[in-house]
């Protein structure tokens, strides 16, 4: 029974899509998974979805392979891309793992077809798995090169008809600069779409703010380094930015 069946308050959303980096799962190290960090998120994920609310998830692949890094030393950007996305399935498997230790049933969901190891992208039955209060994680991002797993993100909850983006980052918010290298930095508590396209602040890149747009897709910006933020923004709590809306 879900909490909201408990008499909890109830929430403002009923489907939403959580976007966080491949970063996020490295904690301090420099590189990889760091296996505490993958299940103190997933603690996060499985508290929201204890409210009855249903979850899809993007995870980056930047603590695996990152394409454009790769394009950068020389690689063709195409098969640079196409490794990136490969880390993106790695992360999201280890996500499942974590999540369905703690009790939480979920599917990986990739648009590259690896049928050993998760599920080829099928609208319909991803919609279906949402219906049946498992956690959806899309992989290997559009499955085409020269987009980001951002406009993966923002695809992909226009396609499940999420309610909102709720992207996880180091810092509380959107800020007109960087807040770790400027004291002076102010926060936004809403903002436009177009105002983040014209002032380049980085939400997302320009393509899935745009798509967004497109579709009235309000964005979120709040830490995921908060325990507890995900659950309490989604309960009316905490200090984040609405990017549109």
């Amino acid at each position: 029974m879900s909490e909201q069946d408990q008499g909890q308050p109830a929430t403002k959303y009923k489907r939403v899509l959580l976007k966080i980096s491949g970063e996020a799962l490295m904690g301090d190290q420099g590189y990889g998974l760091h296996p505490p960090t993958v299940s103190r998120i997933a603690d996060e994920v499985k508290s929201v979805h204890s409210l009855g609310i249903e979850i899809c998830m993007v995870i980056g692949g930047g603590n695996i392979f990152r394409g454009l890094q790769g394009s950068a030393q020389g690689m063709e950007r195409t098969t640079a891309d196409y490794m990136g996305m490969l880390g993106t399935v790695m992360n999201a498997l280890a996500m499942q793992a974590a999540l369905e230790d703690k009790g939480v049933f979920t599917r990986v969901i990739s648009a590259i077809p690896m049928d050993q190891v998760c599920e080829p992208y099928i609208r319909r039955r991803a919609v279906r798995h949402l219906e049946k209060a498992r956690v959806c994680i899309f992989a290997a991002g559009t499955g085409n090169p020269f987009f980001t797993t951002d406009t993966a993100a923002t695809l992909r909850a226009s396609e499940m008809n999420c309610e909102a983006i709720f992207k996880g980052t180091k810092v509380d918010g959107v800020y007109d600069k960087d807040p770790e290298k400027h004291d002076d930095a102010k926060r936004y508590d809403n903002i436009s779409y177009d105002e983040v396209l014209a002032k380049r602040l980085g939400v997302m890149d320009a393509s899935a703010i745009a798509l967004a747009r497109d579709n009235d897709l309000p964005i979120i910006v709040f830490s995921l380094d908060e325990p507890g933020g995900f659950r309490g923004i989604l309960r009316g709590e905490g200090t984040y930015t609405t990017v549109g809306g």
